[in-house]
């Protein structure tokens, strides 16, 4: 990368998520960079509460927000939190060859992180021991999980269904 640093990116997604939060909404925030300029190409916020879309999370906020390209083949995905399912196929299904991710504490599991490195996408999980960037993330999502549980569980699809688990 001949561009900013991750903690750059990071630290806008992170303001991303922290203006979806303040304004009542779910704190995950994201940003599409161009790996060649390092311009950002789309950017955006978890959408759920502000417009009632339950599949706008940060990242599909920041794929709308860059719009159509050609492809997103030399892009980087910077996302506050680590990408759910949904998430995950879309970067995927566009062939994003890098995602840097914030926050892996506040996530169920490593399920789409290795997802991702099967489908042989980069993925870099800031280390919050050195990047400020990663611990703010953290904290913020934590905070959300603690005072709007119900939001947070919602956002994720509102938990597992008991229609779909294994049976014994």
């Amino acid at each position: 990368m001949s561009f900013e640093s991750h903690e750059h990116y990071m630290l806008r997604a992170f303001s991303l998520a922290l203006r979806g939060f303040s304004a009542g909404g779910c704190p995950i925030g994201a940003v599409l960079v161009d790996n060649a300029s390092g311009d950002i190409l789309g950017e955006g916020h978890n959408g759920l509460v502000q417009e009632g879309n339950p599949i706008l999370h940060g990242e599909m906020a920041a794929l709308r927000c860059a719009g159509r390209l050609k492809n997103r083949h030399a892009a980087t995905m910077y996302t506050t939190l680590q990408p759910c399912f949904m998430c995950t196929g879309a970067i995927t299904q566009f062939g994003i060859p890098r995602v840097v991710i914030g926050d892996v504490r506040n996530a169920g599991s490593d399920e789409t992180i290795a997802f991702l490195r099967g489908r042989g996408v980069e993925v870099i999980v800031l280390d919050p021991a050195t990047s400020p960037a990663a611990r703010d993330c953290i904290e913020l999502a934590a905070r959300f999980r603690r005072e709007k549980p119900d939001l947070w569980l919602e956002d994720w699809g509102g938990g597992p269904s008991p229609r779909l688990q294994p049976q014994p």
